[in-house]
């Protein structure tokens, strides 16, 4: 009798053969069996199709419903596709409370977790979907790690809500808390408008840090150019998902992995789309991350090098009018390339996984008659990009401004300093904050939190409070996209390494010069010296556990935050 065992070995299973193929796998068989493949299924590529899909937001929801797409593509282009889930933690829902530590921390567990599902079945290629902010370089740092045929696919922006003929988002709920704490909005108004923000499945609508890392995306090259920016809901996601399962079996067949066409270049690209578009803050510590899994050197300096170079031409929330519908309405991404394409600021032959190359994708934009979410780059809305990277006595390793939504780029004033969020929060909520100060969050970073939560509480606060046009704000920790207003977020060192901000006292004059790239304290070396050879490390938060293990391995926040090896951190 013929059985499977005499057959060839299809050669696009570079990987799954040593799983599937011979007797001497007939155990692996027999289990793949019970979950329903048949042999000419486990005959042929096997390719991943992972989701994030969880109930505790509504960033992924959508993704169970997607991958049946993606999957009838896989099987329509001859592949056998394998369906599994990883995790994700809310910003959105956890901001403000501790939970919040867990969200960083769960990028390194997607990452991992992606990694190890596929070196474990020994997939041939993968799709994986993502949404909400650290899906996004989780997925992007494991494709880069295992170098297999592979797609990311972000599954689509949540349409913004209406309150009171106003369209809003999540930014403008927490913005909407600190105008509740200063009398401006009464109890059932803050409950309509949190009742109305969020009306179904997608990630948060501005650019904040889910959209703008769904346009890194476009420009490194990980997914199908232009396909990120279809709304979650709109009709044309369930054929682009389609056609991306398609898009995965043919990398598969081709051998075309993420390595073979992500280079220097399309980080540089990454970074001019993430200015272009006044993207967030954590596009500098995940880009870093994920360059380390790519093997590319690339910094912090390169970010500031290239922001600095490239206008604003998207007008965009949390510091804008519109949101990442509305860009897909006016054209999309492309528009983008396009603007950046004229003025010399794409690297035009950098490789999609599409195929194509960036300048193909520009030249092929078709922008929307008479839109006004993007403006042409000669006529820019500023001529530089939302993000600059800072040094001084206060971050001698660096640190991250968000430029977008004002046009200070000077700041001096008295230093209001607070050990955690939740003691700044409540300062901000009693009023205790004054126009100038300059306010300090610390103990926040990747070791000390740790996890670096976000501070969209704080900052929310902040500008319902009415003070975002006469405060700063340095932290150690990180900021959510949908922040705006003069912020320093990412000081490094941090306050639990013993960085300078740890000797930071009530008082202190801080000084914040974008123009001259420096976060000072007006203290001299030998006083800043002397408090910090007084300094006492706190004790950690967790002992035991993957918030402990994080503390122990994490590397500063100017590396990208990634955990390092037993031996790296040794060493």
């Amino acid at each position: 009798m013929t059985t499977p065992y005499d057959n060839p070995s299809d050669p696009a299973k570079r990987q799954s053969a040593a799983l599937t193929d011979g007797p001497d796998r007939a155990g692996a068989r027999a289990m793949l069996k019970g979950t329903g493949f048949s042999d000419d299924d486990l005959a042929k590529p096997l390719v991943g199709v992972g989701t994030t899909w969880i109930e505790t937001m509504p960033c992924n929801l959508n993704q169970r419903d997607l991958a049946v797409h993606v999957k009838r593509g896989v099987r329509d282009a001859g592949g056998t596709p394998m369906e599994f889930n990883t995790i994700a933690v809310s910003d959105g829902v956890s901001m403000g409370t501790s939970g919040m530590r867990a969200s960083l921390v769960s990028r390194e567990v997607i990452a991992d977790s992606i990694e190890l599902v596929a070196r474990g079945h020994l997939f041939d290629g993968l799709v994986q979907l993502v949404a909400c902010d650290k899906t996004n370089p989780g997925a992007a740092m494991a494709v880069g790690r295992l170098d297999i045929p592979a797609v990311v696919s972000y599954t689509g922006s949540i349409a913004p809500g209406v309150y009171r003929q106003r369209e809003v988002s999540i930014g403008d709920v927490y913005e909407g808390i600190g105008a509740h704490a200063a009398g401006k909005l009464s109890d059932a108004e803050l409950h309509e408008l949190e009742s109305v923000a969020c009306p179904g499945a997608g990630a948060c609508g501005g650019q904040f840090t889910a959209n703008t890392m769904s346009t890194i995306l476009d420009f490194l090259g990980l997914s199908p150019f232009g396909t990120n920016g279809i709304p979650a809901m709109h009709r044309a996601k369930e054929e682009a998902a389609y056609e991306i399962g398609r898009l995965a079996v043919q990398l598969v067949r081709e051998n075309v992995t993420p390595r073979s066409f992500v280079t220097k270049e399309s980080f540089e690209n990454a970074v001019a789309s993430v200015a272009a578009t006044g993207g967030s803050t954590n596009a500098v510590l995940h880009l870093v991350a994920i360059a380390r899994d790519f093997g590319i050197d690339f910094t912090i300096d390169d970010f500031e090098r290239i922001s600095a170079r490239t206008p604003i031409v998207a007008d965009m929330k949390p510091w804008g009018r519109w949101h990442a519908n509305d860009m897909y309405a006016a054209g999309g991404v492309a528009v983008v390339a396009r603007e950046l394409k004229k003025a010399g600021l794409l690297h035009e032959s950098a490789r999609s996984v599409d195929g194509k190359t960036l300048g193909e994708h520009a030249d092929a934009a078709v922008e929307a008659e008479g839109q006004n979410v993007i403006f042409p780059i000669e006529a820019p809305l500023k001529a530089r990009g939302g993000v600059a990277v800072l040094y001084g006595n206060l971050a001698p390793e660096g640190c991250a401004v968000k430029l977008a939504g004002h046009d200070r780029t000077v700041h001096r004033g008295p230093a209001r300093v607070f050990d955690s969020e939740e003691a700044c929060f409540a300062a901000v909520k009693a009023g205790a904050i004054a126009p100038g100060d300059v306010v300090v969050i610390r103990y926040e970073g990747p070791h000390g939190g740790p996890g670096m939560r976000e501070m969209l509480h704080v900052t929310g606060a902040i500008v319902g409070e009415g003070l975002s046009d006469s405060v700063a704000l340095i932290t150690d920790g990180r900021f959510s996209g949908a922040t705006h207003g003069f912020m320093v977020g990412h000081v490094a060192p941090e306050a639990s390494k013993g960085g300078p901000i740890a000797a930071l006292r009530e008082g202190d004059t801080i000084v914040i010069d974008v123009d001259r790239h420096v976060l000072d304290v007006e203290l001299s070396d030998e006083v800043l010296a002397a408090r910090l050879a007084d300094w006492v490390e706190p004790e950690p938060r967790y002992r035991r556990g993957a918030l402990a293990n994080y503390a122990t391995l994490v590397a500063s926040a100017s590396h990208g935050a990634v955990t390092l090896s037993r031996y790296e951190a040794a060493a």
